[in-house]
């Protein structure tokens, strides 16, 4: 019987084939301690000299780190084990052996553990870090798909850009420019005029020439975008889908979590209602902590870790100035200086994980801001063709998975929260 190593319960006191690499290896004389991992978990293999005979056993004593194997053996519960379970081994074939396998278990520098990400993510925490990223993955498919959102997919190319000219990566595109994707959010406006809310979730990409460990050149988004909706309804939204994910992961992933050592308390935390504080609120409040806002200016990390501090939970700071939002940003009727927008900031010093809010639904409003934003006219008529025909209220959010990911793991770097990161350094592997 061929199983895998996350289904080993089920074979208690039976004889199965495991497939997978040696992790580790120890023993002494005739007993030989093997770690195999199979992709789904680790399990001790015993090896007895007496029982598998000279040769097999001296074989598998020779195996490197990251040797292949099929090993056959019968399943016995052992309480002393972390997953409960060892394999007695009566038969093993060797498939692929290994030697100076360059991820070992002593210490690397970052350059190098990046250098061979290819082989770094077969280790336990970029192993723990890859399956919270899937169950966050899930969670975010689950909470729209099950709340009648279609998938829209946006277009990587694009003649336009959506954050501003100055993080746009150009190519040629058969005689024309073309950008990559900084963001899909303006084809998802398209989608919720005709559908009424519609979502993608794709890579996006900005030329930021930062080399933080809050930076990405490439990272996902999903971008979720709703007919007749207000700031209000879009907060209630991200408060939704931020309590939901977070419950999802503490629901099914709760050993990886543990594996990363995260303060899983954090998260039992997330609960609604959120903090929703305006910006000129939360102004006000870091003046009184000693950490002053310049009129009129955007927050950065200091300012955003302080304003967290002082809360338990993630937090939503809403009506940015205008001037620091995009030319799509809906002002304020009440305020013209203020935008209809809101940040998610994740508590723990983790920053935005969100950026969302109303759209600017006037024709000639819209016209006006892409004159002031200085973007060309031309690129932005099927835009404006949203506005012709119909237009009303709507808005939506973009959440950057990999910032999720390094707040919820609790890790340090945003680079560990995606397979193979790419920054203004590192195009390879």
């Amino acid at each position: 019987m061929i199983t895998t190593v996350a289904e080993i319960a089920a074979y208690e006191g039976q004889t199965v084939t495991l497939r997978g690499w040696v992790y580790n290896a120890s023993g002494k004389g005739k007993l030989l301690f093997l770690q195999i991992r199979d992709g789904s978990g680790i399990i001790q293999a015993v090896c007895n000299k007496v029982e598998l005979g000279d040769e097999l056993f001296e074989s598998l004593k020779r195996l490197g780190q990251e040797s292949s194997l099929e090993i056959t053996g019968k399943v016995s519960a052992d309480s002393r084990s972390k997953l409960g379970f060892e394999l007695h081994v009566s038969g093993a074939h060797i498939v692929g052996t290994s030697e100076g396998y360059p991820i070992t278990p002593k210490d690397h520098g970052p350059n190098f553990l990046y250098d061979h990400r290819h082989l770094w993510f077969r280790s336990k925490r970029p192993h723990a870090i890859l399956h919270v990223r899937h169950l966050i993955i899930q969670a975010i498919r689950n909470y729209f798909d099950s709340r009648g959102f279609l998938l829209l997919d946006s277009p990587i190319f694009t003649p336009n850009a959506c954050e501003g000219t100055s993080t746009l990566f150009e190519t040629e595109y058969f005689g024309q420019t073309a950008y990559l994707s900084q963001s899909g959010q303006l084809y998802q406006e398209a989608g919720a005029t005709a559908f009424g809310k519609t979502y993608c979730f794709g890579p996006t990409f900005r030329a930021e020439k930062s080399d933080t460990r809050r930076h990405l050149n490439e990272f996902w988004m999903v971008e979720p975008e709703i007919a007749w909706i207000d700031l209000d309804g879009i907060m209630d939204m991200c408060e939704d889908f931020v309590v939901e994910v977070v419950a999802h992961v503490l629901k099914n992933g709760r050993q990886h979590l543990e594996e990363l050592e995260r303060d899983i308390s954090v998260l039992e935390r997330v609960q609604k209602p959120f903090p929703r504080i305006s910006y000129d609120d939360a102004c006000a409040m870091l003046e009184k902590l000693g950490h002053p806002v310049e009129p009129e200016d955007d927050f950065g990390s200091p300012h955003e870790t302080e304003l967290t501090k002082q809360f338990d939970r993630p937090i939503m700071v809403h009506r940015y100035p205008s001037i620091v939002k995009a030319f799509y940003m809906k002002a304020d009727p009440e305020n013209p200086a203020r935008a209809l927008g809101v940040d998610v900031l994740a508590p723990e010093g983790y920053g935005e994980i969100i950026g969302g809010g109303q759209r600017e639904d006037s024709y000639d409003e819209l016209v006006r801001k892409i004159h002031h934003h200085q973007l060309p006219m031309a690129s932005f008529e099927w835009y404006l063709d949203l506005r012709r025909y119909g237009t009303v209220p709507h808005g939506g959010m973009g959440a950057g998975v990999e910032r999720l990911v390094t707040w919820i793991c609790g890790i340090h770097n945003v680079r560990e929260a995606i397979p193979f990161p790419r920054t203004i350094t590192r195009l390879t592997p």
